[in-house]
């Protein structure tokens, strides 16, 4: 039989648990609750400490937490901004949120803060992979009238803290590596950053996170320990600054492989033309050359 999880009315989650936000502890079931500030321009995590044992009543403590204001006044519980949750349902992983109608008077920069919140702290929950919020029933739509659907964290990438002027959708083209580790196939994803991160660096901090999984075939094309030390772009070449851990192969993906799946994923932006990687702020004397150019001789599809 399907697995089915409702829960109704709303306000018998209130009842039931209290002292949710603002836990600062250490535990093993710690989670984290992710509230939006103030300003409405950024979301930040609140470790909580999980008193519940059964799954069911684990989600219920999650969406009271999600619902009662944090300690730090800064900040706001997304199911306290005006809107009221109707019910949820959970199926097979899928957990599907019913708000009200003034849900849809958020405004955009807003409404995607209380998604990523939401998404980011329930999907947590081994039994929830995927979340969906609809309006009174109905598909949710985006600004440009799309509908949102199923969406899990990957789809929101973390703000470093600071101040945002917008939160968009990307859509970017990356390049990860085949089974043999020497081609490389590309890979459309789409998700939304803080424009206050550059597209560049979102494009390098994605391929080091690796593909996602949802296509078979797929594999890291650079080491996922690789940090960036900096990423910036002057007059057509963009200069990526990485770690020593950039040059330490895995999964038999070669340096070359390495470097054309960061070269070419950038190249396809419109204001790159070509690459320089550094290491540490210098070009390591193994590279070939300082810069870089697009190479589709190293790329394959799926199948072949």
């Amino acid at each position: 039989m399907k697995k089915m999880l409702r829960i109704l009315p709303f306000l018998a989650m209130v009842l039931l648990f209290g002292g949710c936000a603002g836990k600062e502890e250490e535990g093993e079931n710690v989670y984290q609750v992710y509230y939006v500030s103030n300003s409405e321009t950024k979301v930040e995590m609140h470790s909580h400490e999980m008193e519940a044992v059964e799954p069911k009543e684990q989600l219920k403590e999650l969406m009271e937490c999600l619902s009662t204001e944090p300690e730090k006044l800064e900040y706001k519980a997304p199911f306290a901004m005006g809107f009221q949750v109707l019910g949820t349902t959970l199926e097979n992983g899928n957990l599907q949120i019913d708000v009200d109608a003034a849900y849809k008077e958020l405004p955009p920069i807003t409404e995607i803060l209380v998604r990523a919140a939401v998404v980011r702290t329930l999907t947590q929950l081994p039994e929830v992979s995927l979340v969906m919020i609809t309006v009174e029933g109905s598909q949710l739509l985006d600004r440009k009238e799309n509908a949102v659907g199923w969406m899990n964290a990957e789809q929101f990438i973390d703000n470093d803290g600071n101040e945002i002027n917008t939160y968009e959708e990307a859509r970017v083209r990356l390049y990860f590596a085949d089974e043999s580790g020497t081609k490389l196939i590309a890979a459309d994803r789409e998700k939304h950053y803080s424009t206050n991160t550059p597209l560049e660096r979102f494009v390098v901090e994605e391929l080091i996170a690796g593909p996602s999984g949802r296509i078979e075939g797929l594999f890291p094309s650079i080491n996922p320990g690789t940090k960036v030390v900096s990423v910036m772009t002057k007059d057509g070449i963009c200069y990526v600054n990485l770690d020593e851990t950039f040059l330490a192969v895995v999964n038999n993906v070669s340096t070359d492989v390495s470097i054309y799946a960061i070269v070419n994923s950038l190249v396809e932006l419109s204001n790159i033309n070509k690459v320089q990687i550094l290491i540490n702020g210098e070009v390591p004397s193994s590279f070939s050359t300082s810069t870089f150019e697009r190479n589709l001789d190293i790329v394959t599809t799926l199948g072949n």
